[in-house]
C-alpha cells in the first residue's frame, strides 16, 4: 500500500498503543506459565507471530475482549509439528530459538526475506555452549535455524554489541533448566533498556535473576524455577508514541498522548530528547498523559546505544531543526528490519535534507523539506517517521505503508483523528 501525506497540523488527544516489547515478553512468559490473563496486549503482526509460535509449543491462547487468556505449558514446551514461521518479527525469532532449546526434539524456525538476513550467531554460539545443537541451515548465522533441545546451565559469555534480544531470549529460557546459568556480556551492551523490560516481566512472574554490576552486567540465573504470571497489564508504548509527540513538535501544534505511565522502556527518553531540542513537553506521570507543543527546534547530539528504535524519529526531527543533529553509537541500528541509518539518509535526501552517513553515526542538517515519492523500506518505523516529514513537506507519497501493522496497526487512523492529512491506497 501507499500513503499520500499532505501538509498538516495536529491537535487533540490520542491513546498510545500498548507496548510491543512488553507484549512479546508477557505472551512468551504466560505461555511458559500455567494459566495467565494478559490485559490490553498489542495485537500487531509481530506479536501475532509470537502468539502463533507459542501455540506451536503447546500453549492455548484465546482472545476475550481486550484480553488474552493463555493456558501455558508449565515450563515444558512441546516439539512443534511444523516449521515456525515468524514472518517479520526478529523478537519472535530470537525468543523462540531459545525456547526451542527447552524441548526434547528438533525445531525449525524461519521468516521473511528480512528475517533471513538478520544475524543470530551470538545466540547460536551460546546455545551450543549450553549443550544445544543450534545452527543456521546456510551456515551464515541467519534463518532458517534448526534447534535440537537439551538446554543445560553453564557459565557462558555473549556478545552484547549486536542485539539485546539474544540476551533477553536466554534470560527467558535459562530459569527453566535444571542447573544454574551465569551469563556475562562481551563488548558494549546495546539496547540495555530492553533487557530491563525482560527482567521486569520475569520478576512479575515470580522468577529470580540476580544482576551483578548494572553497568557491565553479569546475570546469575538459578535453575529449576517456574513461571507463574497469572495476570499482567501491558503498559503504553513510548516507541510508538514518539511519532505522535514528534508530530506536534514538528508542526507547531499541540497533542496529548494518554496511557503513558512510567515503565522500564528506554524510549521514555523521547520526552527529554524533545525537551532538549526545544519542544514544550509536560508529562503527568500519575495521569499517564504527555502533552507536546511545538517550539523552536534545534539540533542535538544523541547517543543511540540504548534507544535504537528512536533513530528514525530523531532523524526527521533533526531534519527540520536549526543546525545539525548527530546520531552516534548507532551501528546496531543497521541490523533492524532494514539498515535504518542508510534508509533514513537516502529518503531524507530525496526530500531535500543533507545527511552524512558513517559506519556508526548519522548527521542531519536541518533544512526545508520538499515533497517527494519516498520508499518505506518495508519497515514500520521508517514509514511512520517519513509520514511526519510528509506532514511538514506536503505532497509526499510513501510506499510499503502496510508495514505499520508490525507495531502500530492503527497508526494512520490515530494520525487522522488529530488532523493529519493521510490517505491510503493500493500500490
Amino acid at each position: 500500500m501507499k500513503v499520500t501525506v499532505g501538509r498538516s497540523t495536529v491537535n487533540g488527544e490520542v491513546f498510545a498503543p500498548p507496548s510491543k516489547s512488553y507484549t512479546h515478553r508477557a505472551i512468551t512468559i504466560a505461555a511458559l506459565s500455567r494459566d495467565a490473563t494478559i490485559h490490553r496486549p498489542l495485537l500487531s503482526a509481530d506479536t501475532q507471530s509470537t502468539i502463533r509460535a507459542c501455540e506451536m509449543f503447546g500453549a492455548y491462547i484465546e482472545k476475550e475482549g481486550e484480553d488474552l487468556l493463555i493456558s501455558g505449558v508449565e515450563g515444558v514446551p512441546q516439539v512443534p509439528e511444523d516449521v515456525i514461521d515468524v514472518a517479520n518479527s526478529g523478537t519472535t525469532l530470537r525468543f523462540m530459538t531459545a525456547i526451542s532449546a527447552l524441548t526434547d526434539g528438533t525445531t525449525v524456525l524461519t521468516g521473511d526475506n528480512s528475517i533471513r538476513s538478520r544475524p543470530n550467531d551470538p545466540l547460536l554460539r551460546v546455545l551450543k555452549d549450553l549443550g544445544v545443537d543450534a545452527y543456521s541451515t546456510r551456515n551464515n548465522g541467519c534463518a532458517p535455524i534448526v534447534v535440537t533441545g537439551g538446554l543445560k546451565g553453564a557459565i557462558v559469555k555473549i556478545d552484547g554489541s549486536i542485539s539485546s534480544q539474544f540476551i533477553s531470549a536466554l534470560l527467558l529460557a535459562c530459569p527453566l533448566t535444571r542447573n544454574s546459568t551465569t551469563l556475562s556480556i562481551k563488548g558494549e551492551l546495546k539496547s540495555k533498556p530492553y533487557i530491563d523490560v525482560t527482567l521486569d516481566v520475569i520478576e512479575k512472574a515470580g522468577v529470580e535473576i540476580l544482576v551483578e554490576d548494572t553497568n557491565n552486567p553479569k546475570f546469575i540465573i538459578p535453575g529449576n524455577q517456574s513461571y507463574n504470571l497469572e495476570e499482567y497489564t501491558v503498559p503504553g508504548d513510548f516507541s510508538s508514541a514518539s511519532y505522535l509527540l514528534a508530530a506536534a513538535a514538528m508542526t507547531n501544534s499541540s497533542v496529548t498522548v494518554k496511557n503513558l505511565f512510567p515503565s522500564m522502556q528506554g524510549d521514555i527518553a523521547i520526552i527529554n530528547i524533545l525537551k532538549e531540542m526545544g519542544a514544550n513537553i509536560y508529562w503527568d506521570m500519575e495521569e499517564g498523559t504527555v502533552t507536546a507543543k511545538g517550539g523552536e527546534l534545534h539540533g542535538i547530539t544523541m547517543d543511540a546505544g540504548a534507544t535504537p528504535d528512536l533513530v528514525p524519529t530523531i532523524a526527521v526531527l533533526g531534519a527540520m531543526a536549526k543546525g545539525e543533529t548527530i546520531i552516534t553509537n548507532a551501528e546496531h541500528v543497521r541490523y533492524k528490519e532494514t539498515d535504518r541509518l542508510h534508509a533514513m539518509a537516502v529518503e531524507l535526501e530525496k526530500m531535500g535534507i543533507y545527511c552524512k552517513e558513517e559506519k556508526d553515526s548519522l548527521t542531519i542538517r536541518g533544512g526545508e523539506f520538499t515533497g517527494a515519492e519516498v520508499h518505506g523500506w518495508h519497515d514500520h518505523r521508517i514509514v511512520m517517521a517519513l509520514t511526519l516529514a510528509g506532514m511538514v513537506a506536503g505532497n509526499t507519497i510513501i510506499d510499503t505503508a502496510e508495514s505499520i501493522f508490525i507495531s502500530y496497526p492503527n497508526f494512520f487512523d490515530a494520525m487522522r483523528s488529530i488532523g493529519a492529512d493521510v490517505m491510503l491506497s493500493e500500490q
